[in-house]
């Protein structure tokens, strides 16, 4: 069906012919080319290391044994770490002062996909230029295996879980004992992937009271779409009311993503789940520094604004939202899909972390969910894309968006974002890495103006483009 090579690593559905979709030839291959990218890299030992984790999906076993395999014959030792989140797996790199890392997930995507993340030695994601290196590698066959002398070896570490929510407890923000106290009731849905392991557990050490697990079985048979989206979350939604529950918690399959669910059924929105952390971490630190992607909503400006603190906006993609938080030295960061980052454990999406950062705002606060969300700025996002036609020269027709609203704040370091600084609206637009579209996000106070708004920007590319 689909294998899609991009600088952030290898995905694709299993099963098909070589080179069309993930197949074992393909994952020999590009493995093959992040060993030789990391022979490439300074490194102080002779024989390379490199973490393995992966989610629960259907065919997590077959991959990661290629990936392991693949690893050992170009002389790599390997620390297979089994089921792990992909926070789990990026701490573990530094742990274990490993060279670099890959976690086995396709993240959001459905049950027959599975994809190649790739670390570096800080456990974060390639930059640019690495991942293209690999690429080039990959596209030329440029790698070569060991002698039997010097295959690699294999380690088993399976401790990582617990490794992970041991340092989310030790961090002096996370508040267990106010946790413990407040007699919670939570329902998790852990969409049958390692949240289902990974979540239950974190909320039994804060103390949570009472836990109802929701698709918790780890056998990688997702019981629904596992993008944790509204429409996607109405068995959470429904479980919450009928336990009687204080708030609902879902991930998706590799937890860097949180959503979360009010009291009463309602969602809280995913983009304010980096919202609420953050102000839970910026009232506490006294203001600061917070980043989020472009295509992020406005809410966190405010809230950051108000503490004191300053807001800065990065490119689409965690490695860009990362490199401007260590530019910024930002107190938290993440991005409007749920996926928030917090320096002081790592930097990286990590919903396990969101998750015991966000509780133990909600009880200092002392409010139902539906009330805590209330009390946060109001907007609403209008997502759309279009498709142009190959001829096109979408960067011409940026140019002519740009002089058509050169009276506006305009934000060019992905693509076009226009804030309408009068209203508090904004539209970001931007060229897809993946699709021949170009996707176009429109933020207001309300879901009318949000949709029109977008519509009016794509009424302008499309004369742009003489459509």
């Amino acid at each position: 069906m689909a294998l899609i090579k991009s600088i952030s690593g290898i995905r694709g559905t299993i099963g098909g012919e070589a080179g069309t979709n993930l197949t074992p030839p393909d994952i020999v291959r590009f493995t093959a080319a992040y060993a030789a990218w990391l022979a490439e890299q300074p490194h102080d030992t002779p024989t390379l290391k490199v973490v393995v984790g992966c989610d629960a999906r259907i065919s997590h076993e077959i991959v990661s044994t290629l990936i392991i395999k693949t690893l050992q014959s170009c002389g790599v030792n390997v620390v297979n770490i089994g089921l792990a989140s992909t926070p789990a797996v990026e701490i573990a790199v530094p742990f274990k002062q490993a060279n670099g890392g890959i976690i086995v997930t396709a993240s959001h995507n459905p049950e027959q996909w599975n994809a190649l993340k790739l670390l570096n030695n800080q456990g974060e994601f390639l930059t640019k230029q690495d991942g293209e290196r690999i690429l080039e590698l990959a596209e030329f066959n440029n790698y070569r295996y060991a002698d039997v002398y010097t295959l690699g070896k294999e380690h088993f570490d399976f401790r990582f879980l617990r490794r992970h929510i041991q340092a989310i407890m030790a961090l002096d923000l996370v508040n267990a004992q106010a946790i413990e106290q407040a007699g919670l009731k939570v329902v998790v849905d852990g969409v049958n992937s390692v949240g289902g392991k990974a979540l239950p557990r974190l909320l039994k050490t804060l103390g949570v009271a009472q836990v109802t697990e929701l698709n918790c079985k780890p056998d990688g048979r997702f019981a629904h779409n596992p993008e944790p989206l509204p429409e996607n979350l109405t068995q959470l939604a429904e479980a919450v009311q009928i336990q009687g529950a204080h708030l609902g918690i879902a991930v998706d399959p590799d937890v860097d993503r949180l959503a979360l669910v009010c009291e009463d059924g309602t969602m809280f929105g995913e983009e304010y789940t980096l919202v609420a952390a953050a102000d839970y971490v910026l009232q506490h630190r006294g203001g600061g520094a917070v980043v989020s992607n472009l295509s992020s909503s406005r809410a966190l400006r405010d809230v950051a604004e108000k503490a004191g603190g300053t807001y800065h906006a990065a490119a689409v993609g965690e490695v860009n939202v990362v490199a401007k938080m260590k530019e910024v030295d930002a107190l938290i960061g993440g991005e409007g899909n749920g996926g928030v980052i917090y320096p002081p454990l790592h930097y990286g999406r990590d919903a396990v972390a969101g998750a015991a950062l966000f509780l133990s705002h909600y009880v200092e606060q002392g409010k139902k969910m539906s009330k805590l969300r209330d009390s946060y700025p109001k907007y609403f996002i209008s997502k759309n894309k279009m498709e142009l036609p190959s001829s096109i020269n979408i960067d011409a027709v940026f140019g002519q968006i740009r002089a058509r609203f050169a009276g506006e704040t305009i934000t060019d370091i992905d693509g076009i974002r226009i804030d309408f600084e009068s209203k508090k609206e904004w539209a970001h637009l931007r060229k897809s890495n993946t699709e021949p579209i170009i996707r176009i996000y429109a933020e207001s106070k309300n879901k009318p103006t949000a949709d029109a708004l977008a519509q009016r920007i794509m009424a302008d590319i499309a004369e742009a483009a003489g459509l």
